[in-house]
């Protein structure tokens, strides 16, 4: 660990690795601190039964802009462009064609009104109909989509993110996760050293933690902001302003489970079931991606938070039941779980990705500004349109360490 570096990064996720690859090769000293004993962050891939499966993020969204996919197949990652099964219920079961266009139709009123009737509570489940048929589809599509209940959603927020996405969804084989931990493998790291103060009131700045200490003349920190909120990394003095606009960006919940299918017939590769179009908290399944035998289970919001304080194995046994309820009691015994995340139970996350309280979305911009032009901060909670993602959270990874290179210069 050097005493000193000219610019040190806290946290080694996208955003953070984003930094550190536009900083190497200049004339600036520089180290990344990350808390775990990995990188990637919310980003995370992990080989089980033979394959690498993405228990974090795993869709490269809006890939025709994502700079992910220029990185990846610059470094000859394979990019899988078959489009996403997420609107077609396969085979109709427990959801037929006509409920789904009918789903859909209400989903596009609800968009509408968003839009042209916005409310002023700037609360999303205010622009609901009391009356829809599918208004628990539409939660449930809130928990996937913002990993949190459309009524501590902010419309301008989640319209903001809407309005930027192209819809064109990519994915990794050898997994997202996977390759944006490679992307840090060859910079200066050392893992398993949180930082818990942030010194100001010298120059240079001192950060500090169970490790030890290092000052740096510039800092970027890109950390969850439940680690903001909460203050597990603390200034001193304090920076309320940083403290509040984290606790504005709460981080919903989106959950995975892994379930090993003994033998791949009679499921198509790569379709997809809902559990339960009528129950906000269902889960909803992607069966063979990449024609594995695996089934792919994700639980958003409400549905994630509940399993998840039910302790390991709830959310594989939930699904098993659904999935049961679908296909018949046969599939019960050609299932074995393979793997589950709980981001909101670990202490160095506390949920999967950010979402602005209603009222707050202009967090984002009090989140993203930088401190005495000394501290700078980075990671998906602090980009203004592409939130929730790991090409956000590059996007600001860049931009943070430009700024500190021209605050340098």
């Amino acid at each position: 660990m050097p005493g000193h570096v000219d610019i040190l990064i806290i946290g080694g996720g996208a955003a953070g690795i984003a930094a550190a690859r536009r900083l190497a090769g200049g004339r600036h000293s520089f180290l990344l601190l990350e808390a775990g004993d990995r990188l990637g962050g919310r980003a995370f891939t992990q080989s089980l039964a033979g394959m690498p499966l993405d228990l974090g993020c795993g869709w490269l969204h809006s890939a025709d802009r994502n700079p992910w996919v220029e990185l990846g197949e610059a470094e000859g990652w394979t990019v899988d462009k078959t489009p996403p099964a997420w609107r077609e219920q396969w085979q109709e079961i427990g959801f037929s064609r006509a409920e789904q266009r009918e789903a859909m139709a209400a989903f596009e009123a609800f968009d509408k009104r968003l839009r042209e009737e916005t409310p002023a509570s700037d609360r999303a489940a205010d622009a609901l109909d009391p009356d829809c048929r599918w208004n628990s589809w539409l939660e449930a599509l809130s928990g996937y989509i913002n990993g949190a209940e459309l009524g501590c959603l902010s419309i301008a927020d989640y319209l903001a993110y809407d309005d930027a996405d192209s819809d064109v969804n990519w994915r990794l084989p050898d997994g997202y996760g996977a390759l944006i931990a490679a992307s840090g493998a060859d910079l200066p790291v050392r893992l398993g050293a949180p930082v818990t103060t942030i010194d100001r009131r010298t120059t240079p700045l001192r950060a500090t933690g169970p490790w030890g200490a290092v000052t740096a003349d510039r800092i970027i920190i890109a950390v969850p902001t439940t680690v903001l909120a909460e203050e597990r990394l603390r200034f001193d003095p304090p920076l309320l302003e940083k403290v509040e606009a984290a606790a504005d960006l709460p981080l919903g919940l989106a959950n995975k489970a892994f379930l090993l299918l003994d033998r791949p017939e009679p499921f198509e590769p790569d379709t997809q079931l809902l559990g339960d179009p009528h129950d906000p908290v269902t889960g909803s399944y992607y069966l063979r991606p990449f024609a594995r035998q695996v089934i792919e289970c994700f639980f958003g919001g409400a549905g994630a938070r509940s399993l998840e304080a039910e302790g390991q194995g709830a959310a594989a046994d939930f699904a098993t039941e659904q999935l049961v309820g679908l296909l018949g009691s046969d599939i019960r015994r050609r299932l074995t779980p393979l793997a589950e995340t709980r981001w909101g139970a670990d202490p160095l996350f506390g949920g999967s990705y950010s979402h602005a309280l209603p009222g707050k979305a202009d967090a984002r911009a009090r989140l993203a500004a930088p401190v005495e032009n000394r501290i700078f901060f980075a990671g998906e909670a602090c980009s203004a349109i592409d939130f929730s993602t790991a090409h956000g959270a590059y996007a600001t990874g860049v931009a943070a360490a430009e700024a500190v290179l021209a605050s340098l210069s």
